[in-house]
């Protein structure tokens, strides 16, 4: 059951790709932070993500605020559920896009296109 709930259900680290719209539309202050590689996210990705590709985020952490939550979005939800992890531990307030660019995608939210 455990497996399951964090696999699927929100356990409080993570949003599904539709929560993650509304709290975007809502103007909730939330960093939205992709970690794909560059030509993932030249490929699509949502208006006003910062690009860090997870093998760079340990080094890069001082870009990103602590005073906002960080929405962590990758393809899939796998990297993203690992910089998730990461960032909380170095004591930001994060969470993992649940399904990733792929649930985004899927649900037809806009995507910008290069840079």
């Amino acid at each position: 059951m455990n497996l399951l709930k964090s696999l699927f259900g929100n356990d409080g680290t993570s949003l599904s790709a539709a929560d993650a719209k509304t709290r975007i539309e809502q103007g909730s202050p939330l960093f939205i932070l992709d970690v794909r590689q560059p030509e993932e996210f030249q490929g699509g990705h949502i208006t006003g993500a910062k690009l860090i590709p997870l093998a760079e985020l340990t080094n890069r952490l001082k870009e990103l605020p602590k005073d906002k939550e960080i929405l962590c979005v990758c393809a899939s939800g796998s990297r993203s559920s690992a910089a998730t992890r990461l960032l909380s531990n170095a004591g930001y307030k994060a969470l993992n896009m649940r399904g990733g660019m792929t649930g985004w995608r899927l649900a037809g939210f806009p995507m910008k296109k290069g840079r």
